[in-house]
């Protein structure tokens, strides 16, 4: 029996009980399971232990020393590691910022909890383990980034940035309303949890989450760190000028690469000549500057003035300048790293400085996925490659855990969660797809595994990098990736051992075919065991794509829900000629920018759909070109919004014109002359609930 299974157990029923009369058994049990480790033979549970949780964003553990990074030293999360424990294969379900956070909340994988994508709302309704934790005493206290759009539930405390926030002067949402705080934003999320940590009531335990912005994009150091690795060489990683021979053609149409997708002037911070002529993503670079004080934009500016002009005088070319890209890239990210490990050095200090609270305290490093250092010639996340899926995650709480152990089980995020809940005495988080760690933590488990393989489906799609939507399993040698749109529909699969740098799927390789049985079986098995049916391929007229949350038939028609990042269903069809598609539509009532469509392409979709339909808020006609946001025609149209509108659409690839027509209105616009055929067509809508009839061709 795992003594750890009925510890949870009873505290369903009797928490209390839990927390007063098992503990002389769990002291027992504990005892033997430490024996001759150089730790306190206490239990984990007993104490009720105090939760400091350091989160930061986009943090890949390659760029930490204890993980062994060849391109940095953080030697405050290296001493979490030497006191505890250093999770060697802690992995995200979902590898974006607000998935991940709702699933740390909620113990859910993203399909469960409803947030799957960036641009979604969460529903913070829900039971989340802060909650929890309130309901047995603790305090909570949550400061830095939110990334959930809705304001957070089950903290006492809680000062948070408006979506990704700002890194210099950055506005904080308070439940009192937003202010703006002089500072940067590592530092003053430091100081503001400290604050609160002084400030909390201390004859009760408390939850700190103190969340960093950095070292998310766009990578703005503190000043006091811009003058580091000014004369450093960032070694360059093997894969920087990967050229995705040996994997699908997924990996070739993503838009993260340094070479392409990289802002000269938003990401690499090289002055533009013309201000004024700054367009699109480019144009934050003025915004962010504005919000400086002269103090702080005149440090700036000084600090990459030599290197800003010798790049414009050298102006290098090809792979040169992929390389300068790297280097500046990568020593800002580094420099807003150095930041968060200064913070993790702070908020030790102020432990060490209470022995009293800090024996009684665990404090966690994570971070919300992996990211790209320059690996396979990327920056971001979101795939399911290593360096995007593995998580950091140390811990530190001396006495209670063995010093310096690496921790190489499989664990996931939804497990932070479910442990922290065991620990305190709580009730668990209900039907929650993690597993409370505290069995790993106390070596109950020993070298047992602690899960066979761990799920991933990220669902973003057709939105900002071009990233496919897939879903996949990782057991502790081998991955097997499906991407599931109807445009990729293809599986990769890699040896970890053999190839570690997932260089060459053996997908195909008849070698791999009885692996490759087995990982799909266990796929199956995960998707069933999360009771997860989104992103499904067959099984009926259309397959479901990225961003839908449900579909459901209702007689001939569909009824679809999809978030606000929209989504869509696709059906493949190569349609040489002329067609005319009709359907009826019907979007719900209910939110101010509901928007329903029929989609389709007559190339690789990738971003490249069009749109043709009803947009509620404006009560207009619309067709949208092949960028989400390009209204090419538009046209008022009066609807009682209860009866079906009637839609016909004519996809004309000798004029490469679309026409759309509905109650009496009748609009054209231009199509991409690349396409010469039907490929794709489907419905889509955002932010939406609608009913649509089966799409007639003709």
């Amino acid at each position: 029996m795992v003594y750890g299974l009925d510890l949870c157990a009873l505290r369903r029923d009797d928490p209390g009980m839990c927390r007063h009369a098992i503990v002389p058994i769990l002291f027992v049990l504990l005892c033997a399971a430490f024996a001759g480790d150089a730790v306190a033979q206490d239990s984990l549970s007993a104490s009720r232990p105090n939760i400091i949780f350091i989160f930061s964003d986009d943090h890949a553990p390659h760029a930490i020393s204890a993980y062994g990074s060849r391109v940095n030293k953080t030697p405050h999360i290296d001493r979490l590691a030497k006191e505890g424990l250093l999770f060697r294969n802690n992995f995200c379900g979902n590898a974006l910022c607000g998935p991940s956070r709702a699933t740390i909340l909620t113990g859910l994988h993203s399909h469960a909890n409803g947030f799957m994508r960036n641009g979604n709302v969460f529903d913070g309704n829900q039971v989340t383990f802060p909650k929890l934790l309130k309901k047995v005493g603790y305090q909570t206290a949550l400061i830095g980034k939110w990334h959930l759009s809705s304001d957070p539930q089950g903290f006492d405390k809680w000062m948070v940035f408006p979506g990704q926030g700002n890194y210099y002067n950055p506005d904080f949402r308070t439940k009192d309303g937003r202010v703006r705080v002089e500072g940067h934003a590592t530092n003053l999320t430091t100081k503001l949890s400290i604050e609160w940590l002084n400030q909390r009531d201390e004859d009760r335990p408390f939850l700190l989450m103190c969340q960093h912005k950095a070292p998310h994009r766009n990578w703005q150091p503190a000043p006091e760190d811009l003058a580091l690795f000014h004369d450093v060489q960032i070694p360059e990683p093997p894969t920087l000028f990967d050229d995705y021979k040996g994997r699908g053609p997924m990996a070739k149409v993503q838009e993260m690469s340094i070479a392409n997708h990289m802002f000269l002037h938003y990401d690499l911070i090289v002055p533009p000549r013309d201000p004024s002529a700054l367009k699109g993503t480019d144009r934050a670079w003025l915004a962010q500057r504005k919000r400086m004080t002269p103090e702080q934009l005149a440090g700036w500016d000084k600090a990459f003035e030599v290197e800003n002009a010798a790049f414009l005088r050298e102006d290098p070319q090809g792979k040169e300048r992929v390389r300068w890209a790297y280097q500046r890239y990568m020593k800002n990210y580094l420099r807003c790293v150095h930041g968060v490990d200064r913070s993790v050095g702070e908020l030790l200090a102020w432990l060490d400085a209470r022995p009293e609270v800090k024996k009684n305290t665990l404090i966690i490093y994570s971070s919300d996925q992996g990211f790209y250092l320059g690996d396979h010639g990327w920056y971001d996340k979101r795939w399911m490659y290593e360096e995007s899926l593995r998580m950091p995650l140390v811990m530190s709480w001396p006495g209670h855990l063995q010093a310096g152990r690496e921790v190489k089980q499989l664990t996931q995020n939804i497990d932070f969660g479910p442990t922290f809940l065991d620990l305190a005495g709580a009730p668990p988080l209900p039907a929650a797809h993690g597993r409370s760690l505290v069995p790993v933590m106390s070596k109950q488990t020993g070298d047992e595994p602690f899960r066979d393989a761990i799920y991933y489906h990220y669902y973003e799609s057709q939105s900002v990098h071009m990233v496919p939507a897939m879903y996949g399993v990782r057991t502790d040698r081998y991955k097997l990736v499906r991407y599931y749109e109807p445009q990729w529909d293809t599986w990769e699969m890699f040896d970890l051992e053999k190839d570690p740098d997932e260089m060459n799927s053996v997908a195909e390789d008849a070698a791999y075919a009885g692996i490759r049985k087995q990982l799909e079986e266990r796929l199956v098995a995960l998707r069933k065991q999360y009771n997860d049916d989104t992103g499904t391929m067959g099984g009926g007229e259309f397959p479901i794509t990225a961003g839908i949350t449900r579909v459901e038939r209702e007689g001939d028609a569909y009824r679809m829900w999809a978030n606000a990042s929209g989504g869509y269903m696709l059906k493949s069809e190569d349609r040489v000629g002329n067609v005319m598609l009709s359907t009826k539509m019907l979007p719900l009532a209910g939110k101010q920018n509901q928007n329903a469509f029929v989609v389709f392409s007559g190339g690789q979709p990738r971003g490249q759909m069009m749109r043709v339909g009803y947009e509620v808020a404006a009560k207009r006609l619309i067709i949208m070109g092949p960028q989400w946001r390009k209204i090419t025609a538009k046209s008022p149209l009066e609807w009682d919004g209860k009866t079906p509108i009637e839609l016909q659409i004519r996809v004309d690839f000798d004029k490469h014109e679309v026409t759309a027509a509905a109650g009496g209105k009748t609009i054209t616009a231009q199509m991409p002359k690349g396409w010469t055929s039907l490929r794709f067509w489907g419905y889509g809508a955002s932010n939406a609930e609608a009913v649509f009839t089966p799409i007639q061709l003709n």
